[in-house]
């Protein structure tokens, strides 16, 4: 693309407006660069002396620029702006940011979960949706996606599915019989892949998405009593995808589409902006429940629990340096303010600790002195040292308990976390968990949600994708889907060339 849009013209702007501030150049420990673009040589032919400091340093900083990129949602975008609360939740939760009135600065970060850093922005794939609350209590992370469920439930099989959707480790190429053949062995995905292969699969750029926080949190009272919540935040710019011709074709021809959407719609003053919903469950409500409302793979009906509007979101900054404040930025669904808690969501209990350390593989193990990840209130704690520590908390006691001042625990901390819940049965696993119907859900997604012009452009993705793989991982799938429904089975069995007859496949 040549067009001379607000990406194209940043250099250009950045010299505008640090005209009266540029000065020569100068190392990172601020001394002057004697040259920039020459070693230093013994003669113009000659070898270069180890004490050129100045080129070493330029070479040894390259060979670090690029910090390892992440597992997942490795490539992707981001933006800053503001949470308003619109409709205050003091009911519920002592939290601040849903003070009716209150504005609460964010970081939000766009991703794509498969791909690498050099993916295309339009494939087929879910979009990870992280917002990072900057409260006067701390961070808060919430950690979501563009759809309301994910495809597994239980922790131990995430690194399972996505060792099925990335590169073979012999060819290093995309493996659809991995791929098909992992999805189809675990009916709990069977929902997201119907909703990852509809039309919302390929949304068109990052402004015309719904995001979701998707798992099951608690909202905690001024008395210590929970509610269980679901978020959703809905774009105000209305919903828009992209038909699977026009997302290959930008894949070629601009493979960051939508990171350059995101960014010139915003330094255009094009401020997109999202309305921010909660949906609430009683603790009782949750026990009388056909089902689990802690399983990720299932949404709560809207028809019982209603979303409630309490916001509004909005970016109106890009970074100043993507690299500093997008690709450092970390987020951990651990990071949970108070009067907001966790749930006996399995997948969120996996992630609590899976995410923090990860960041601490990534970004070093103080990511969070980093300023973009660094709380707005301070940090008094006992831990010290390691690589990158930029505040060390000076001279203060990094034990406890100490007669030296503390910092003492915060008395008010523990009235504002989830209150004791009661467990019970035997330590074991559960495989059972995961035949919790995997169907009924879906099934209606599939009769309710979708006209039939949408039910087909879904067959025809789904078919387009598994006519790569062998045919008895086609026949499983057909099987698989024909539990959602027989007639989603038969039209993806005659798109595949396969015979069915009431579900039951010929040889």
């Amino acid at each position: 693309m040549c067009t001379r849009d607000a990406a194209a013209e940043q250099l250009t702007n950045w010299q505008k407006d640090n005209a009266d501030t540029i000065g020569y150049a100068k190392n990172s420990a601020g001394i002057g660069i004697v040259n920039a673009d020459t070693s230093l040589t013994i003669g113009v032919r000659g070898v270069i002396p180890l004490r050129d400091y100045q080129m070493m340093e330029h070479l040894q900083h390259f060979n670090r620029e690029r910090i390892p990129e992440r597992v997942v949602h490795a490539k992707g975008a981001g933006a800053f702006g503001e949470f308003t609360c619109t409709a205050s939740l003091e009911d519920y939760t002592v939290s601040k940011v849903f003070v009716e009135g209150t504005k609460t600065p964010i970081a939000v970060r766009f991703s794509l979960v498969n791909g690498s850093l050099g993916s295309a922005d339009t494939v087929r794939d879910i979009r990870g949706f992280a917002l990072k609350f900057y409260t006067e209590d701390g961070i808060w992370d919430l950690v979501g996606n563009n759809t309301p469920i994910f495809f597994v439930k239980d922790p131990m099989l995430f690194p399972m599915l996505i060792h099925s959707q990335k590169s073979n480790p012999v060819t290093n190429l995309r493996d659809w019989d991995a791929y098909w053949d992992f999805l189809t062995l675990n009916p709990m995905t069977v929902y997201q892949t119907l909703r990852l292969y509809a039309d919302k699969g390929i949304p068109n750029g990052y402004r015309y998405q719904d995001g979701y926080g998707c798992h099951t949190f608690s909202l905690i009272d001024k008395n210590r009593q929970l509610t269980w919540c679901k978020f959703t935040y809905e774009t105000n710019q209305g919903t828009e995808n992209l038909d699977t011709d026009e997302a290959v074709k930008l894949a070629g021809t601009d493979p960051d589409y939508a990171t350059r959407d995101l960014y010139n719609s915003i330094a255009n003053g094009d401020y997109p902006s999202w309305t921010f919903y909660v949906q609430l469950m009683t603790t009782d409500q949750a026990k009388a429940l056909d089902f689990d409302p802690f399983d990720i793979t299932k949404i709560w009906p809207e028809d019982d629990f209603p979303k409630q509007k309490v916001g509004e979101f909005v970016l109106n900054r890009n970074p100043e340096n993507y690299f500093a404040e997008i690709e450092q930025l970390a987020f951990s669904p651990s990071n949970l303010i108070p009067g907001i808690g966790d749930s006996p969501d399995r997948l969120l209990q996996g992630r609590l600790f899976a995410y923090q350390d990860a960041h601490r593989y990534r970004l070093g193990v103080n990511n969070r002195q980093l300023a973009v990840n660094a709380p707005t209130n301070g940090t008094a704690n006992f831990q010290r040292d390691g690589a990158m520590c930029i505040y060390n908390q000076g001279g203060a006691p990094n034990y406890y308990p100490n007669s030296f001042g503390g910092p003492n625990p915060d008395p008010d901390a523990a009235q504002w976390t989830n209150p004791p819940q009661e467990f019970s049965g035997k330590e074991d696993y559960y495989p059972e968990y995961y035949q919790d119907d995997n169907y009924s859900q879906p099934k209606s997604y599939w009769e309710n949600d979708l006209d039939d012009d949408e039910k087909t452009r879904v067959v025809n993705n789904l078919a387009c994708s598994l006519e790569c793989t062998k045919e008895d991982i086609q026949k499983r799938a057909v099987e698989v889907f024909t539990n959602v429904s027989e007639d989603l089975g038969d039209r993806l069995a005659k798109a595949l060339n396969l015979d069915s007859v009431k579900g039951q496949l010929k040889a």
